[in-house]
């Protein structure tokens, strides 16, 4: 993979994020770090500097309208030259839709959804007058399936793999690498703020594990449109075809519905 030019990793201040930014940095790329935490952010800067790649800390609330677009001309501003992106930043609301304040609602649709959309338009173009680049969205094993107590995370997750799909075919030829991942339930600062039982008590993978399984994708001369981390949610997701949505849906219901009355 070309080392020119630097990655923009949203969310990168903890999990996920922060562990892209590591391995990125690892394999000689500089980084651009976007996250609400900005003592976190710079720590981490301040970490990948022993890598000699340079990292710079950008923070910024991504769930603000125009975020895409401010976050372009800062990097435009500071005369970045950026050459992947990874949307990585993002959050769930767990409980039944009828008891959570629309604004919570709001602001992670804001994110998750709004905010992938408009950092890919942002950046979709710069890309593709390098001829040249990767554009990496996080989706979800959630995507696959109907969500119940985490029903607008499972619709955005949804809409990102879709939405990451069709550019992966709109790209094909442009030199930019598209492709979604879809990790399941990761040991993360996720659940510090959807709640334990988001997981539906099942086992978590490390962030390490999503992030190898995401570079061996970007690896490959020709990425498929979506990856799936982990052989038991590949099997997953094929268990789910055969069941079909109806009985998946009531499965994964029940089994929400049990975790959260474990918690109480």
């Amino acid at each position: 993979m070309n080392t020119s030019g630097a990655v923009v990793v949203t969310g990168a201040s903890a999990g996920i994020g922060a562990e892209f930014a590591r391995q990125l940095a690892a394999r000689g790329h500089d980084t651009v770090l976007v996250a609400r935490r900005a003592e976190r952010l710079e720590a981490l800067a301040s970490e990948l500097s022993g890598h000699g790649a340079r990292a710079t800390a950008l923070p910024m609330d991504l769930t603000e309208p125009g975020a895409g677009q401010a976050l372009r001309a800062e990097t435009d501003r500071l005369g970045i030259d950026v050459a992947g992106v990874v949307n990585n930043a993002g959050f769930a609301n767990h409980g039944f839709f009828r008891g959570e304040q629309l604004d919570r609602l709001k602001a992670e649709i804001a994110l998750d959804v709004l905010g992938v959309v408009e950092i890919s338009h942002a950046f979709l173009p710069r890309l593709r007058e390098r001829g040249e680049g990767f554009l990496i969205n996080i989706a979800s094993m959630a995507a696959y399936n109907a969500s119940p107590t985490m029903a607008v995370y499972g619709a955005s997750k949804a809409f990102v793999l879709s939405f990451t799909e069709a550019l992966w075919y709109e790209e094909l030829g442009s030199g930019v690498k598209v492709f979604a991942v879809s990790p399941g339930a990761t040991q993360t600062e996720f659940f510090d703020v959807a709640g334990e039982s988001a997981s539906g008590n099942t086992r978590r993978m490390t962030a390490s594990a999503v992030v190898r399984t995401a570079l061996g994708a970007l690896d490959r001369r020709d990425p498929k449109p979506s990856v799936i981390v982990g052989g038991g949610n590949r099997a997953a997701a094929g268990v789910s075809r055969l069941l079909g949505r109806h009985r998946m849906t009531r499965t994964i219901g029940r089994m929400m519905t049990r975790a959260m009355a474990q918690r109480r």
